[in-house]
């Protein structure tokens, strides 16, 4: 996916650093982790016990200075460079979401689309949903309607511990997962994931499977949207290398290749976010459909 090399790129939506206070529920975008912390929190479990988040809040000091590099970084993209540099093509990546649900929402679910912030950071950050740390990969947090990732994960967890694919489109399918789960919460489906936290067909893993489905749906319309105050979209091309290397991460980020990764048993009443399979296949659906209604996931036989 190659975004245009000339256009204007709208940076004010994302920040590095920071995040809110009020308590809430991460969902997570893939790995795992997340999905542990997800469960702990709804269980009453500290997070912090599980090596996954640190308790209580951040260092602010190391915290402020890394903040403030991260978005000098941010205000220096352009659409050039979101070709080659893994943050400024999640910034672009926002602006394109951003584009494509504001013209399709309104026509499909007659909602108008509100967009999240986005927030990218290293190391440990506090979010409305606690404080958490990159291992537990890209989340989205209810409690503050921010998007929270750690652009490492993509080469250190992505590809070399999972095997996912290293393009460019694999990293904006992960983007567009996150805002899938931006668009459940203003649809009030992302709390399905609360009330059945796991299992092969439980409403964690339906939920995961229709922000696939969301996100496919995007990826649908990406080189057809225009961008604000332009003719032409941000994204000028999608090929068919670009789709196998985001079912190549789709497929990595299955609960079952996660487990044998990490040598377990394959244990699907543990799962979270689905089989690699049903990963493959709500994302495939939602990008060869472009509906909504078609990533309806929770009438669907899992």
């Amino acid at each position: 996916m190659t975004f245009r090399q000339n256009g204007q790129l709208d940076t004010s939506g994302v920040s590095g650093g920071g995040g809110g206070r009020r308590r809430g529920v991460a969902i997570g975008g893939g790995v795992g982790g997340i999905a542990i912390v997800l469960i702990a929190l709804f269980l009453g479990v500290d997070p912090s016990q599980l090596g996954l988040t640190e308790g209580g809040t951040t260092d602010q000091g190391a915290t402020t200075e890394s903040a403030q590099q991260i978005q000098q970084h941010i205000d220096q993209c352009d659409l050039q460079q979101a070709n080659a540099d893994t943050t400024c093509r999640i910034v672009a990546t926002t602006e394109s979401l951003e584009d494509v649900w504001t013209a399709q929402l309104p026509q499909q679910v007659g909602v108008d689309w509100i967009q999240p912030h986005t927030n990218i950071f290293t190391g440990g950050i506090d979010t409305g949903c606690g404080a958490a740390t990159s291992a537990v990969g890209p989340f989205y947090c209810p409690a503050d309607n921010e998007v929270y990732l750690d652009p490492s994960f993509f080469d250190d967890v992505l590809v070399q511990q999972l095997g996912g694919s290293g393009d460019g489109a694999s990293q904006m399918y992960v983007v567009a997962h996150e805002f899938g789960h931006h668009l459940q919460t203003m649809l009030g489906d992302i709390q399905r994931s609360q009330q059945d936290p796991a299992g092969p067909s439980s409403g964690a893993v339906r939920v995961e499977l229709q922000a696939d489905c969301y996100a496919g749906l995007w990826a649908h319309f990406a080189t057809g949207t225009p961008a604000p105050g332009g003719e032409l979209p941000l994204l000028e091309s999608l090929t068919e290398r670009d789709v196998d290397g985001i079912i190549q991460t789709a497929e990595a980020i299955g609960d079952d290749h996660i487990q044998r990764t990490g040598g377990a048993r394959v244990d699907p009443s543990s799962w979270t976010h689905g089989s690699s399979e049903m990963r493959r296949q709500w994302f495939l659906t939602g990008y060869r459909e472009g509906s909504v209604q078609a990533c309806d996931t929770f009438s669907a036989r899992l």
